[in-house]
Order: C-alpha cells, then sequence, then structure tokens
C-alpha cells in the first residue's frame, strides 16, 4: 500500500486529508470522532476577537445597571465568574484538545487590532497549539483604501504574528488580489509557513420580504477547487511554506487533484457537515486506491506532479486554457 505521509507547517502527519474548522470541531466529543474518523489533523473554529469584546462590553453594561440601587438589591447581580470574558473559555477548549486527541491541533485566529492578533496568539500557543491559522476577514469597503493598504495589512500581521510566537504559523489567503503570486511570496518573506488556498468570503443575502440584510451559507462544491487548483500549482516549489487547499473538496477525485497540483494538505469541512466525520475515512481511502491502481509508491512521489514546474505547457495554468474552455461548450442546436 502507497505511504500516505506528508509534512504541513513541519508537522508529520499521516496523509494529506485534514478537518478544517466546522461546529463539529468546537467540542472535546466531536473532535475525538474527526480523529477516530481518520482526520490527520484538526483546524479548530476561529477565536474572535470581536466577539470578545463584545462580551466585554455586554457584562460592563450589564454590571452597571442598576448602579444607584440600594445595597440590598445588588444581589441581583450576575457573579462575574458565571460569565466567559475574554478568549479563557477557548484557551481551556484547546489545552484539553491536546489531551484528548492525538493529531495535532492548529488554532485558528480572527482578530481585528495589532494587540489582538499577536496577545491572543501567543496564549493560543502557551495553550498548547500545535500551529495557528490567521484568519484575515478583512472587507475594504472605504473607499480611500487601496490595494497597497489592503496587502500591507495582512503582510503586518503575518510579521507581528510570527514575531510573537514560536510556533508554526499559517494565513488563509484571500482569493481577490491582484497578484496572487507576489502576496503569497511576501506572506512567506513575513514568516507564514503556510498559506491556506481559499478563504470563502460569506456574502450576506436580502431579505426581500422582511428587508433585512441576511446571512446565508452555502456549502462548497467541486466547481470551487478551479481558482485554489490553479494557484497551488502556480505556487508549488516556488515558496517555500506549505500549501492547504480548503475549497470544493468533497470526493477523493478532489484530493488527488490538489496533490498533483502540488498541496500538502487537503482540508474539507462542507463534505463533513453533510456526510459526517466517516466521510473522511472515505477520501483517505480513495486517495490510497487512486495512488495504489496505478502504482505510485507515495503521495509524495506524485505531489506537484501537475504543477506549473511539470506540465508541457506552463501557459495552460496561466491562461487557464482560456480558449480550449470557451471552445469546449457544446450548443444543443
Amino acid at each position: 500500500m502507497a505511504d500516505l505521509g506528508t509534512t504541513y507547517l513541519g508537522l508529520d502527519l499521516a496523509h494529506p486529508v485534514v478537518a478544517s474548522a466546522s461546529p463539529l470541531a468546537a467540542t472535546i466529543d466531536g473532535l475525538r470522532r474527526l480523529e477516530d474518523a481518520g482526520a490527520a489533523a484538526i483546524v479548530l473554529p476561529s477565536l474572535f476577537e470581536e466577539q470578545i469584546r463584545l462580551e466585554n462590553a455586554a457584562l460592563e453594561a450589564l454590571t452597571a445597571l442598576g448602579a444607584d440601587s440600594v445595597g440590598e438589591v445588588q444581589s441581583y447581580f450576575p457573579v462575574s465568574s458565571d460569565f466567559v470574558v475574554g478568549p479563557d473559555a477557548y484557551l481551556d477548549f484547546v489545552r484539553e484538545a491536546k489531551t484528548a486527541v492525538g493529531v495535532p491541533v492548529i488554532a485558528s485566529l480572527n482578530a481585528v487590532t495589532p494587540t489582538g492578533w499577536t496577545g491572543y496568539a501567543e496564549a493560543l500557543a502557551d495553550a498548547g497549539a500545535d500551529a495557528i491559522e490567521l484568519n484575515v476577514f478583512y472587507i475594504p469597503a472605504d473607499l480611500a483604501v487601496t490595494g497597497r493598504d489592503v496587502e500591507q495589512r495582512y503582510e503586518d500581521i503575518v510579521r507581528e504574528v510570527c514575531g510573537a510566537v514560536s510556533v508554526p504559523v499559517a494565513i488563509k489567503l484571500s482569493p481577490f488580489f491582484s497578484a496572487t503570486g507576489e502576496m503569497a511570496a511576501r506572506l512567506v518573506a513575513a514568516g507564514a509557513e503556510g498559506l491556506v488556498l481559499f478563504n470563502r468570503f460569506y456574502q450576506p443575502d436580502m431579505d426581500l420580504e422582511r428587508l433585512e440584510v441576511a446571512p446565508t451559507l452555502e456549502l462548497s462544491t467541486p466547481a470551487e477547487i478551479r481558482l485554489p487548483l490553479l494557484w497551488i500549482a502556480v505556487l508549488h516549489g516556488r515558496i517555500s511554506a506549505s500549501l492547504a487547499a480548503t475549497t470544493g473538496v468533497q470526493t477523493p477525485t478532489e484530493v488527488v487533484k490538489y496533490v498533483l497540483a502540488g498541496a500538502d494538505v487537503v482540508m474539507t469541512t462542507s463534505a463533513l457537515l453533510q456526510h459526517g466525520p466517516a466521510h473522511l475515512r472515505t477520501l483517505v481511502d480513495g486517495l490510497a486506491s487512486w495512488l495504489d491502481r496505478r502504482g505510485y509508491a507515495s503521495v509524495a512521489q506524485v505531489k506537484g506532479a501537475m504543477s506549473q514546474q511539470h506540465v508541457a505547457d506552463p501557459s495552460a495554468f496561466e491562461r487557464a486554457n482560456y480558449m480550449k474552455v470557451l471552445q469546449s461548450w457544446k450548443t444543443g442546436g
């Protein structure tokens, strides 16, 4: 049987299939189920700085309520120890996770301030996280903000966090940079040891009956692998960081394609939410079966075999085989 081993962020993994952040990884029981099903590593749901700030603000408002009342009625105030304020609960969860499962645990951080990024990253590392994934969700809605401003924001976050912690740091890349390759190289130079392609920015819809903005969540489909597949194939062998694919993984077919493009790991959430943690075994076994049928000895042997560096016509990646794609559509007439 083929050797499925791979390395991601310096971590030796049994195979490339990783459970990315989802509600399934939000409890200790869920983590155990993912490990038992075969996850090579698990990314925890994000620690959100905004949530912590809102909790603090809510507690302050609650404890200020009735501040002018007489002492006899102070007993109706909530006891502060009953509230989880700050990252304490998340940090306790990281510590529990490290004792509950044997696979690497990757903490995810979504902050908004420089102090938040570095302070919480340090706390996550101290809590025992094997690595940290930076989830930068930033929509530059200010029309005065330039593309370089946005790029600098990402670079500064990576540099500051990597300078504050000793554990490996990965960053989820936005798919909207105008020069993805150059941006990837800048982030690696700033200290990122891994790039996750790509962040799926969840966008709101409109409720026409209530005339309200409605949050929507649509699970990814295999058709969405094409953009990350392109850029993983372009970046493989040209930057020193690990590459993680994280969109559209539903079947072993997507796993194999991403590995051939050059991904070190392939992350999945949507498929596990739809089919349950046991679907991890389907993905891993499917990869192993594909390798064995073709006589390959290992994942390492085929990783990047169809990257830009190894195809006969590199321009096929650069122009996404533009003309052939257009001509491939056949009308019914």
